[in-house]
């Protein structure tokens, strides 16, 4: 059996095969996972509604890597990126804690190094969010990361794929934070991470600010008191060939820019996630209120 790497590889090249021009229109692509659908969406469907452009989707397009692979090969034309995202894992530069800061050198180096045009922030900032059940957060008294590693040895901790790899992820925050729980993380797909939390299967899990099933679910956010993770603003990214073949793409797609706040985010999210709605319907009815 391939093991992951052998499979993302395989992904990447099956991406970057076929030949652009072929396609009509304009396509945007997601990751697979509910907050991008949702943004996908969004994306899709404001291009749809101001623009003359026929709009295509290729969600669920596995992580940042096969997305980031996708755009330049041309499969793609615009997907939503995370601005600390693309700082580590695809500039492979290290964390910085200045929201400005970051979206500047991503914006930068995104232009000269890819030809692919970072848009202004959808408004909400989407960093990870290390949870665990609200029971215990009372129980032991535990309110930050720090806390936790207080209790090491004693806690299950539950990670998604990317997580675990990625240069921002658990390694580092095992670093920062001298963090050793009972057994290595239990890696799996980001859907479940929430199912496992609350069966008991793990007592903390590495989810994201703006899960709608946080709340629903009565989880606790640990603070980031070390500030080991960067700032993750929502940033449409656009082919600069799509943007100056039809500027009018870019326009509609600058119109978002700050309309979406992290509560926002959360609530559809958990329409899809939590009441089992469907993401374009749950897209359309947030466009209807801007």
């Amino acid at each position: 059996m391939p093991n992951r790497r052998q499979f993302v590889l395989s992904a990447a090249a099956a991406l970057a095969t076929g030949c652009s021009a072929a396609r009509r229109g304009i396509t945007i692509g997601s990751k697979n996972f509910t907050e991008q659908l949702l943004l996908g969406e969004l994306l899709a469907q404001q291009i749809a509604a101001r623009t003359a452009e026929s709009v295509n989707r290729r969600f669920y397009l596995a992580g940042s890597f096969i997305c980031q692979q996708a755009i330049l090969a041309g499969r793609i034309d615009a997907y939503v990126e995370y601005t600390g995202t693309a700082l580590t894992a695809i500039l492979k530069q290290p964390p910085q804690a200045s929201h400005d800061a970051v979206f500047d050198v991503v914006r930068d180096q995104y232009r000269r190094r890819f030809r692919l045009a970072v848009l202004p922030s959808l408004g909400f900032d989407n960093s990870f969010a290390i949870a665990i059940r609200g029971e215990d957060a009372a129980r032991f008294g535990l309110r930050t990361i720090s806390n936790l590693a207080s209790r090491n040895g004693q806690w299950r901790m539950g990670v998604g794929y990317e997580f675990l790899e990625r240069p921002d992820g658990y390694a580092g925050l095992a670093r920062a934070y001298g963090l050793r729980p009972a057994s290595a993380p239990r890696v799996m797909d980001l859907g479940l991470l929430y199912r496992a939390i609350q069966t008991r299967q793990v007592d903390v899990i590495a989810g994201s600010n703006t899960d709608g099933l946080i709340a629903a679910l009565g989880l606790v956010v640990l603070e980031d008191d070390r500030h080991y993770f960067p700032p993750y603003d929502a940033v449409p990214v656009l082919r600069a060939e799509t943007a100056a073949r039809s500027p009018q793409i870019e326009a509609a797609l600058r119109r978002l820019a700050g309309r979406i706040t992290a509560e926002q985010m959360r609530r559809m999210n958990y329409a899809v996630d939590g009441e089992h709605r469907d993401a374009a319907e749950v897209a359309a009815e947030f466009l209807r209120t801007l």
